[in-house]
């Protein structure tokens, strides 16, 4: 068990996005590729970050969470690898470093067949709760 368990927001349930595992060293979330397509009817790139943010995010919340703080993201970026058309994405986030005032994280993301689709970082700044 977390000190702070993973609410998806809004965005993430429009999504589909579906947490799978949460704990202090990773988290990871799946999102269907199906209704988060560009015209060309492939995975959008932005979708791709939305979940790589997401994950990244919530990683540095359970961390943040720690220490007493919450986090504000302040950068994200993101490497496509490969496209996918149907199917699922399988977003994985592991520590890069995890600071009392920075907390940042590499994410990778795959399909069902376990192809890299993705890799993204993110860096989250962890302030004290309003």
């Amino acid at each position: 068990m977390t000190p702070w368990t993973i609410v998806p927001g809004a965005l993430d349930d429009r999504m589909g996005i579906t947490v799978t595992e949460q704990s202090t060293d990773r988290v990871c979330a799946w999102m269907p590729v199906e209704g988060n397509t560009q015209s060309l009817g492939r995975l959008h790139g932005g979708a791709t970050a939305a979940l790589s943010e997401a994950v990244g995010s919530w990683a540095a919340m359970i961390h943040a969470s720690t220490l007493g703080m919450v986090c504000v993201g302040v950068d994200l970026n993101i490497t496509h690898h490969r496209g996918v058309t149907a199917g699922r994405i399988h977003a994985t986030a592991t520590p890069a470093h995890r600071g009392r005032r920075l907390a940042t994280y590499d994410v990778r993301v795959v399909d069902d067949q376990d192809r890299l689709i993705a890799t993204a970082r993110i860096t989250n700044l962890l302030v004290a709760p309003d």
